[in-house]
């Protein structure tokens, strides 16, 4: 049996870029209906995210974007306001990441639709929490990283402050957004009781800095320093080999034993500064420099081979252009062929979860904008004569 705990469960995406799709696409994986609506410009993503056959459905876009929907709507619109309240009332779940300014303009935010349904769900996604003095900020990924202090630990552990080159703090936070809304439903099939939710970037992200890198400054009186000090150390790198570079870590004691014998420093494992768990945190400086010293006496191949053997976690650090081609993502099948309705031969990730050991279905491919224009709005029970009504007074468009 098809395993979609979320069948039935039906989401209005009015979300744009990254982190609102990265969520709606997340529960879509896991069966809710999903109809994104889009304005006559588009998302974002959809040029942002880079080249593409079509100029209209960039890569990130096309795989944060499976499995939905597309209607395309002018909000601004008289005509797109009577459809985006029958869409609110078919909708169990509203996601949002537009301004809360603009979405109460538009009679879209959760105050004014939960007035007048409160049993629904209603999720908006910004980028700093709406009570604060950064309330209703514009923001990016990038910026999100800079505030909660991502390229500060790297300038604190490199000596230059870097972003890290993925759009980390929307997929998290997505990923997040997407987990309180599985909860809002659990708790409304067992309450009947709709929510308001919000989740803040900045916060959300600061919160995750924090757990880790308030470290001994946690208590009072701190009994150290700000950071976690094995992770900012110079010497947390990957370690280079003859031939390139992997990555180790050694956490145990048994591990660290293993490691010093691999490596040839015997000699270290009677050292009472690196004999446990609790002299190595009180030594960590000297102890990462042991542990971040290059290996090139030998290839990446042949280390791997000697810390498997000793059960020491290691991996090859991969480029992406030699992370498509691992060969455990080639057994396992991460990555699959498939022929685009507008984009020709694309590459397409099947679910990362295993339900009973099978990944969950793959959802249908990304849609033009305004793909399902006319069928949506069938479904809303408009006749032909005015979903025709609609597009030529420029309240909907269609692919």
């Amino acid at each position: 049996m098809t395993y979609e705990p979320l069948k039935g469960t039906r989401i209005l995406d009015l979300t744009a870029v990254v982190v609102g799709p990265a969520a709606t696409w997340r529960l879509g994986q896991y069966g809710a209906e999903v109809i994104k609506v889009e304005n006559p410009e588009g998302d974002l993503m959809r040029g942002l995210g880079g080249l593409s056959p079509t100029g209209q459905q960039a890569g990130a876009y096309l795989h944060l974007n499976r499995g939905k929907q597309n209607i395309c709507l002018n909000l601004k619109s008289p005509g797109a306001a009577e459809v985006m309240a029958r869409l609110v009332a078919w909708a169990d779940v509203i996601v949002a990441n537009m301004r809360p300014q603009a979405l109460a303009r538009l009679g879209l935010d959760g105050a004014t639709i939960r007035a007048k349904h409160p049993e629904k769900i209603y999720c908006l996604l910004t980028g700093y929490g709406s009570e604060g003095p950064y309330g209703g900020f514009p923001t990016y990924d990038s910026v999100v990283q800079g505030a909660v202090g991502l390229p500060g630990l790297t300038l604190a552990r490199d000596g230059a402050p870097r972003f890290v080159p993925l759009l980390v703090c929307d997929h998290v936070v997505g990923e997040i957004a997407a987990g309180a809304i599985m909860a809002a439903l659990l708790n409304r099939a067992r309450t009947g009781q709709g929510v308001t939710l919000e989740i803040p970037m900045f916060e959300t992200m600061a919160t995750l800095v924090l757990q880790e890198h308030l470290a001994a400054q946690s208590f009072d009186p701190p009994v150290g320093p700000y950071g976690d000090q094995r992770l900012l150390s110079p010497f947390n790198q990957p370690l280079e080999t003859q031939d390139g570079f992997i990555a180790v870590t050694i956490n145990t004691d048994p591990q660290v034993r293993a490691f010093l014998t691999a490596t040839d420093r015997g000699h270290l494992i009677a050292d009472p500064r690196f004999a446990s768990v609790a002299a190595r945190a009180v030594h960590v400086k000297e102890w990462f420099e042991v542990r971040g010293t290059p290996l090139t006496q030998k290839t990446s191949a042949e280390w791997l081979a000697l810390f498997r053997a000793a059960d020491i976690a290691a991996m090859p650090v991969h480029t992406i252009e030699t992370l498509r081609h691992d060969p455990h993502l080639e057994a396992v099948g991460l990555m699959q062929p498939e022929d685009h309705p507008t984009e020709g031969r694309t590459t397409v990730l099947r679910s990362s979860i295993l339900a009973d050991g099978a990944p969950l279905p793959l959802r249908t491919p990304s849609a033009g904008k305004g793909a399902d224009t006319a069928t949506v709005l069938a479904d809303l029970g408009y006749s032909a004569a005015e979903v025709q009504a609609l597009l030529d007074q420029g309240a909907a468009a269609s692919a």
